[in-house]
């Protein structure tokens, strides 16, 4: 993608150069970014492979899905259950609104996947048009093909954000530049740009979800590694090739002695294809006894297995499966062992799930300052209460374990300190999802609520034999 200096009028010097600096980001970052998505999206055309297979067979559109599960496997241990404020009330803040008007946790869900793809992705919030319809509050993720902004280490957090809404033949339309305290959104109709100016009290107001970041890479690194990308395309030549040789090589070779080319011929003189030769499964082949050799001899060479070309597919299954963190049951063909135990199942993905501890990790304080701002904004607040500090992100754990595990494990705990059964995380720690929880909470304070209103009732004076008999 080709970087074109955008010249938009209304805009300051100084709000031209940081627009046209985040352009140029975007745009030389633009083309690993796409080579990305396309691995993932299994886009990735295969390269040519020499002259030994005929060209046709890499036409024939072969796709493999590694990239895509390398991603995901990771992202599907990665779920945000829910915010906790463990000294409020969310709900009194309007947190239920907010989720639901946003589809908060799967836009946030959707902005892990593209954080794991690109390595960075974006959680924007800003005001909704209320009149138009909008909520309060949005939030919206927006991926590194989009959007570009420049991190500030000493104040941790972005000096600048643009984000492109439009595109016409390649080039820049539409773009909304955050600044601190300030955001500028443009549009060009009929080859006019139009820019709205809005000024607020939140700096920046987005916040990068970063996977595995470090000092000389603070936006992080994508999970479609160098190494990965050449496993499926290592992977997708061999696939060409296991094609190849199950179209030529597993039709035995026969070599005919003796014999004249009338038997390759249909009755009208014509020379038969070649699919009628190798499905032919008998000829006749009359004597000759005029002929050096009276009678035609066969001799015929064993198919060739295609057993090298599935060997190099494993191989290549087992790189990948150890470059991703993954285990071989996800990726190889042949020539695996499925864990029979519990202990033996999180062995076998330790590293996958301490890759997600580490990832969430590293997205909790992004997610955590994004919901905080949402919150205040659909409050109508102009920033964000102290108080609020002690709002986190709730993840739920990376190792699957059946009810019954988590049961037993939640009433170890409990019989160690017996209150907690009293309280939500007991129930948690016993298993139940937070939707029980809620209903058995409520349940609890109805029945509590039963019981004070049959304490406080007066009690019914019983008739005496005398005034029965009077």
């Amino acid at each position: 993608m080709t970087f074109e200096k955008l010249n938009v009028p209304g805009l300051t010097d100084d709000e031209l150069v940081t627009l046209n600096l985040c352009a140029e980001g975007l745009a030389n970052k633009s083309p690993r970014n796409i080579l990305r998505s396309s691995h993932y999206d299994g886009k990735r055309a295969v390269q040519q492979i020499g002259t030994v297979i005929p060209p046709q067979y890499a036409n024939i559109g072969l796709a493999l899905g590694w990239a895509a599960k390398g991603v995901d496997g990771l992202a599907r241990r990665c779920n945000l259950e829910n915010m906790i404020w463990a000294d409020g009330d969310l709900d009194s803040l309007g947190m239920r609104e907010l989720e639901e008007s946003n589809f908060l946790f799967s836009e946030i869900s959707q902005g892990r996947t593209d954080s794991l793809i690109h390595g960075v992705n974006y959680l924007i919030t800003t005001k909704g048009d209320t009149d138009a319809g909008e909520p309060a509050a949005l939030v919206h993720a927006k991926d590194a093909l989009n959007a570009y902004g420049n991190w500030n280490t000493r104040r941790r957090r972005l000096d600048d954000l643009l984000s492109v809404t439009s595109r016409e033949d390649g080039k820049i339309t539409g773009f909304v530049l955050y600044l601190d305290n300030l955001t500028i959104s443009a549009n060009k109709v009929d080859g006019l740009w139009q820019v709205v100016r809005s000024e607020h009290t939140w700096h920046v107001p987005a916040e990068p979800l970063v996977y595995r970041p470090r000092g000389s890479r603070r936006m992080g690194k994508s999970r479609i590694t160098r190494p990965v990308m050449a496993h499926v395309s290592s992977a997708l030549r061999a696939l060409v090739r296991l094609e190849g040789h199950m179209d030529v090589y597993t039709i035995p070779k026969m070599i005919l002695l003796g014999a004249d080319e009338s038997i390759f011929k249909n009755p009208d003189g014509s020379t038969k294809t070649s699919w009628q030769l190798a499905l032919g499964r008998s000829f006749g082949i009359p004597d000759d006894d005029d002929a050096t050799v009276p009678r035609a001899d066969v001799k015929q060479f064993d198919a060739q297995s295609p057993e090298p070309h599935l060997a190099q597919l494993n191989a290549l299954a087992k790189l990948m499966a150890r470059e991703t963190d993954l285990p071989d049951s996800d990726f190889a063909l042949t020539d695996m062992a499925n864990p029979t135990s519990g202990d033996s199942y999180a062995a076998s993905r330790e590293n996958l799930i301490a890759e997600a501890e580490g990832a969430m990790d590293d997205w909790s304080v992004p997610i955590r300052r994004t919901v905080n701002r949402a919150l205040a904004i659909q409050n109508g607040l102009s920033e964000i209460p102290e108080a609020w500090g002690s709002i986190e992100a709730k993840w739920r754990s990376p190792i699957y374990l059946s009810r019954a595990a988590a049961a037993d494990a939640g009433a170890k705990q409990i019989g160690a300190v017996p209150w907690l059964a009293e309280t939500e995380v007991g129930l948690e720690l016993l298993g139940l999802d937070d939707q029980q929880i809620r209903r058995a909470m409520a349940d609890k304070r109805r029945a509590a609520g039963r019981a004070v209103v049959a304490a406080l009732a007066p009690a019914v004076p019983q008739a005496n034999d005398d005034s029965a008999a009077v």
